[in-house]
Order: structure tokens, then sequence, then C-alpha cells
């Protein structure tokens, strides 16, 4: 028994703390200083329940702040923003008792029909990454615990609980798990939650290589595995691949499972320790609940959060903002019925609501705003000929029509995926009769996805709002006055059509499996590799402000790169930017996207001003994963660093020439010429051989490019062939003394580095 684990705890006492007391708490033992701890949904807010349980959102929470989905916070793009809501979070989680919130989810997006994309942050893992540990770290600050989930590869909800997401290596490490890696790294939650769905044939919550050899072993996690919610079908194998802690409660069943297969010999008792030393660990960060916490501001934050993270698209004559006297038609009954969450497990009951339509009555003056619904948010909901001729008679009286379109709460939940990326199709006939009678339309996309614009090019400004949290209404008010100026960049591409996706004909899958096929060709990453075009780029955002790039310069560090710029505000409105950096290597001699983002930032410039920006990229963004070693590999080259303000509005871009690795290739019979000639050592051992013998396979005739081309084609082919082709030279004891020699020229280089 461990040394941190009371002596006076039997077996059965400790197997009762490896799985959860009931639904949302874990187990105490009486007459030990153990207590319960309370756990609760997220990630954007407190689900506190209260009575009767479940984990589908169905049954009451008590109030608390619905802060916008992580499809808004991502698209702020701003850590700080995102660390202040993660404290907000985290205070009114310590205010109620809560020990630990589950969130943030930080799954990439890999389709846009996954149904619960709403919760998850961006399609790209730098992004994921830095914002969830932003979250993490402000919510820990307050002494209540995050639970960073899904772990890993939670990418739909079809077939969720049993899934197989059958992914190669370099994928799942380099878009997959790498936004958990960094987390874990640099914020060290204090849990985190396997997801429900099978890696490569594996269940998440049985996969020893998951949660014990990558997770704990190689990113130095200690903190305490948790199953989702009923994720656990055998205790004993899920304990033994590391998972600590199985939610909700099965103690009638686990506990007599573990005890018996301890006695049995089938599990160590050590095992079963590890666990148990890791949840005490939890049970002693856990803080006394304090007093109440301040509700109005963090209503005040979730409107300022709200807004940061609207994204306007498309603002053809500075349509936007709307000037102060100019007459408004507010059509959409979004805007007096707010879709504000979505659905599932993470729905939070809010201390208010802000809706729209009162907002903008308030900052524009209510006088100036006729307010037509215009359509019903039933899903499939006709075409009503009633409501659509109120909201165009209201379009042509008005000087500015805001059109609030989106998809109705029963499309986008937990539990389903979208069926396709389109608008309901009555709001999209509105549009088109509303357009006709009023061409000064601004659209404002509500909803926890992207969607097919067809009207994209007809209309002058486009507001994607998201879900906008209880601060919503007020948020879009905010930028659609010019209170706020927009500075929300796109998390995720918006393409033209649902086929033009990478995962397009791999997804859902089919019997059981998905098999990901799309490989590191994620999101703005397939686009570029395939020069395709998209509606709207990754990184993509205007403002009523405009910004100038210069001066970008460029400097190596130890630990990856620092670039560094000027950037000026040109115009009479401050405003933020987001500098977004991206790197490139041409030429590279593995599969890459033609540039992923590595570092960004969200800079204040008040009218007029101008500020050096400095930007570093860690080694971690620049390292692939090699196959070859199974490690991270920085590969050497001249690698372009490009800066700009969208993954395809780049500004500047210089040079930089990274030393790199080499990564020794294995030498025996199977090593091609072409591998052994690019090796080091093996080229230099190589070079006096290689001139004869391509010369006596070839025949010695031919000028010298048939001899470049026989080269060529003789790159691919294994040394140890050359045995058996006429003319070469290459005898056994000739490629055995070739192979020894190369080997024992490594081996000394490795004693003598340097000579």
């Amino acid at each position: 028994m461990s040394a941190k684990i009371p002596t006076e705890l039997t077996i059965q006492d400790k197997a009762s703390l490896t799985t959860g007391r009931d639904f949302w708490s874990t187990t105490e033992l009486k007459d030990t200083d153990v207590p319960s701890l309370i756990l609760t949904d997220g990630p954007h807010g407190l689900r506190l329940q209260q009575g009767g349980s479940d984990h589908l959102g169905l049954a009451d929470s008590v109030p608390a702040t619905c802060f916008p989905p992580a499809v808004t916070l991502g698209s702020t793009f701003d850590v700080s923003l995102l660390e202040r809501v993660g404290a907000a979070i985290g205070a009114e989680a310590r205010a109620q008792g809560v020990a630990v919130v589950l969130g943030p989810g930080i799954n990439i997006k890999r389709s846009p029909l996954c149904g619960r994309n709403f919760e998850y942050i961006s399609e790209d893992p730098l992004l994921s990454g830095a914002l969830g540990a932003a979250l993490v770290n402000g919510q820990q600050s307050q002494g209540v615990g995050s639970s960073l989930k899904h772990f890993a590869a939670n990418n739909q909800e079809a077939d969720r609980m049993r899934v197989s997401a059958d992914i190669d290596p370099r994928p799942l490490r380099e878009i997959y798990l790498r936004a958990f890696e960094r987390v874990v790294r640099t914020a060290s939650p204090w849990t985190v939650m396997c997801s429900y769905n099978r890696i490569n044939g594996v269940s998440a919550a049985e996969n020893r290589w998951l949660l014990t050899d990558v997770l704990r072993t190689e990113w130095g996690f200690d903190g305490v595995v948790v199953s989702d919610w009923g994720a656990v079908t055998n205790r004993v194998a899920s304990l033994k691949a590391g998972l600590d802690l199985e939610m909700p409660g099965n103690p009638g069943n686990s506990v007599p499972a573990i005890t018996e297969a301890i006695a049995s010999g089938e599990l160590d008792e050590a095992v079963l320790d590890e666990s148990v030393d890791r949840l005490l660990a939890m049970t002693k960060k856990a803080q006394p609940a304090t007093g109440p916490a301040d509700l109005d501001a963090n209503h005040a934050l979730a409107r300022e959060a709200a807004g940061k993270g609207i994204v306007l698209l498309k603002n053809e004559n500075a349509l936007l903002p709307v000037r102060p006297g100019t007459s408004l038609a507010v059509i959409g009954e979004f805007a007096q019925s707010p879709r504000y969450q979505g659905a599932g497990s993470s729905q939070v009951n809010p201390t208010k609501i802000e809706n729209f339509l009162e907002e903008i009555c308030t900052l524009q003056g209510g006088e100036l705003v006729d307010f037509s619904p215009g359509y019903t948010l039933e899903a499939n909901a006709p075409y009503n000929s009633e409501l659509a001729a109120a909201a165009i008679t209201a379009a042509t009286h008005a000087e500015t029509v805001i059109f609030l379109i989106g998809l109705p709460s029963s499309v986008e939940s937990e539990g389903f995926d979208r069926a396709d990326l389109k608008l309901p199709a009555s709001q999209l006939e509105l549009l088109e009769q509303v357009r006709a009678v009023n061409p000064n339309v601004v659209v404002a996309l509500v909803g926890g996805g992207v969607v097919e614009l067809p009207f994209a090019d007809e209309v002058p400004a486009i507001l994607a709002a998201w879900l906008g949290g209880q601060g919503g209404g007020g948020g879009l008010a905010d930028v659609v006055t010019g209170k706020v100026n927009p500075s929300g960049r796109l998390a995720e591409t918006i393409p033209h059509r649902l086929e033009d996706t990478p995962a397009a004909l791999d997804f859902p899958g089919e019997h059981g499996h998905v098999r990901y096929g799309e490989g590191i060709f994620v999101g703005y990453r397939w686009y570029d590799a395939r020069k395709s075009s998209v509606r709207y780029p990754f990184g993509h955002g205007l403002g009523y402000s405009s910004f100038e790039y210069s001066a970008l310069a460029v400097s190596q560090l130890d630990d990856g790169l620092c670039a560094t710029l000027k950037l000026r505000n040109t115009t009479e409105i401050a405003g933020r930017e987001i500098v977004q950096l991206y790197l490139g290597l041409p030429g590279t001699a593995v599969a890459r996207a033609p540039r992923s983002l590595a570092a960004f930032a969200c800079i204040e410039l008040g009218a007029g001003e101008e500020r050096e920006v400095e930007l570093r990229v860690d080694r971690s963004e620049i390292a692939y994963w090699d196959t070859r070693v199974e490690t991270w590999i920085v590969e050497p080259g001249n690698y372009e660093v490009s800066v700009g303000a969208s993954s395809r509005d780049i500004r500047l871009t210089e040079s930089m020439s990274i030393a790199g690795e080499i990564v020794p290739v294995a030498i025996n019979e199977e090593t091609t010429l072409a591998e052994l000639m690019a090796d080091p050592i093996g080229g230099a051992v190589m070079a006096q051989f290689a001139g004869e013998a391509l010369s006596g396979i070839s025949g010695g005739d031919g000028d010298s490019e048939s001899q470049e081309m026989m080269a060529s084609m003789l790159g691919s082919m294994p040394i140890g062939r050359l045995l058996n082709f006429p003319g070469s030279p290459m005898t056994r004891e000739s490629l055995d003394q070739l192979i020894g020699g190369i080997l024992g020229a490594r081996a000394a280089a490795a004693q003598h580095p340097g000579h």
C-alpha cells in the first residue's frame, strides 16, 4: 500500500474511491478525512443539478452565468479573455461547493457536421490548445479543477459510444492529440476525461497506450483520469489502463469486480493504489465553498465575450456600423427568441437573458426600429406568407435591414450530427424577397457551426454571431451599432459546400469504424494543400479599423524562432487586430500543409497608433511526428515565416534556415540506394561504391543524362537487390562489409561527436 494511503483503508474502501457515489459526486469514506467531491458539467458555465440528475441537459440546474460556448470563445483568439471567463466559471462553481467543472472541450472540428462542434474551439490544434489552457488556468486559479475533454478523437456524435476512430500515427499526434498535450504540459488540469469512442479499435477507457503511455509517461500528467459518463464497460480493464475514476457511480458492480480481481491475482493491488493516490491528492486540492460570485460582473463579461467572438465576414460600402439616426428593420424570430447555447449536457440555466431586439432598441432608439419575426423556429418550418409579408413591408420602409438567420436548436445538439450544412429553406426564401425591396441587408448568422452561404455574394454585410450566451443579444447590438469594434476571427473554415470539406467521404463511417482518410489535412490545411476555393478562410475577420503590417524580421531561438513586425492602425477608430503567424516548408520531404498556424496575438491599437509586435514560435510548432523513430523531429530546411490577417491574407513573408535534425535511416538489405546516399555517413561510405555499381548495372553505356536517369530509377532499389543484377559488382561479402562499415562508422561517430 502506498505511504500516502491511510493504513486503515481496506481493498474494498480503496475500490469504492474509484467509482462515484452517485451521478455527480465521488465516494466519501466515513470515519476518515476523505470527503465526497461534486463534479458537474460545464464547459461554458455551471450546470449544477439539484434533485433530478441526468447527463443530457434535461433536468433543471441552478442559475449560473451562461457564457458563450466554445464556438464563440474560439473566434476571439483571446487568451486573456478566456482566462477571465474560466476564472468566472470557477468562482461560481466554488460558491456552489463544486470541486470540478467538466470542461473545456478541445476536440478538433474534423467535420462541420459534428453535432457537438459548438462545444469545441477550432479546427486548429494550436488555437485549441492555447485557448483551452487559458480556460483551465482561469478556472483552477479559483481552486476549482478542470476536466479536459474528450480524450481523444471524439469528432462525431454518430455511434459515439463505440465507434472506432481509425487514425494514422501522424494525424493522431499532430492534429488530434496535440492540443491535449499543450494543455496538459502548460496548465496541469486536475482531471482529464476519456472519451466514449475507440481509437484504432481500442476503447479510450481501456486504452493503456493513451491513458498511461502517452498521457502520463510522455506528457507527465499526474492528475486524475475520469471517464465520460457511462464510458466504462469493464472496470478492471479500465483501471489497468490508467482510468482512475468511473462516473457515474456504479459501486454495486465495480467494487466487487475490483476486489475479486485482486483476490484472484488478475489485478495487482499496486495498480489500485496508484489510482487511489491520485484521487486522494485531488481531494486535498479541493477548496471550501466561498461566498456568492459577482453575477452582475460575470454577465458583463459574458456580453463582452459575445461581442469579441462575433466575426464580421463582409462589410461592403461600410454598411456597418449603422449610423445614429438610421432606421432599421430587424427581421427574424431569433431577434426576440435568442438561441444562445447548444443542446445537451452543456445547457446552462442562465441568470438573465439579453435579446437582440431589446438591446438594439436601447442603443439605436426604439422609434427607429421596426421588428418583424418573418419566420418560426420549428425545424423544417414552411414558408409563412403572412409573416413574410409583414417582414417585406418593414424592409421596404427602413434604411437598413438586420436579418437574423440560422439553425433551430433541434438540429444542433450533443448526441447526433447534422445532416447537412444548409440553412432553412424558408429563411433563405424570405431573405431573397427582402433583398429585392432593400439591398442594404446585414445578415447575422445564428448557430453553433458553419453553414453554406449561397447569398454571400449578394448581400453587402455578414456577421457570424454564433451562439452568444446570455449576453449574446447585447454583444450583437454592440457590434452592429459600433459600440464594439468587431475583432473576431474564424476558428474554422467556411466552405462553399459540404462536398468540399476534408472528411466529406469519410464521415461518419460505417459498421463501427470511421476512417480519418484526410490524414493531417484537416480544415484549412486541406483547402490550402488542394488550392481549393473557400467561402471564408480560417483566421478571416474584418473590423471597423484597418491595419498596416511592416518590417518583419525573424531570428532563431534555442527552442524555436522569434518574429517581430510593426503594426499600425491606419484609421481614426481604435481597434484590435489578430496577428497570425504561419509556417511553411517548401520542398519538405514529408507530407505537409503549405502553411500552418504557429503563433498569434491580439493587439489593441488606438487611432493611428503603431506598435512593435513580437511572436515566439516554440520548437513543438515546427516539429512533425516522424513515424520512423516515433518522436517529434524538426526537419531541416528553409522555412517560410508568414504573418497576416488570415490563413489566406498574408501580408509579409521572410525565410529562415533551420538546421533541424537528421534522422538516421535503418541500415539493412532493405535500405534503398536513395536513402543510403542521403544519409551523412551511409552516403560517404556508399559514394566510393555507387559509381561502379550503377555503371555495372547500366552496362556503362550512354551519355551523362542517361546515367543520371538510371541513377534516379535505381534510387528506390533496396541495396540487397543489387546482388541479383547482372553486371553488378555487389557480392554477399561486399554487401555485408558495406552494411558493417556504415554501422561501425555510426557507432564511432556516436562515441566521438564532433569529430
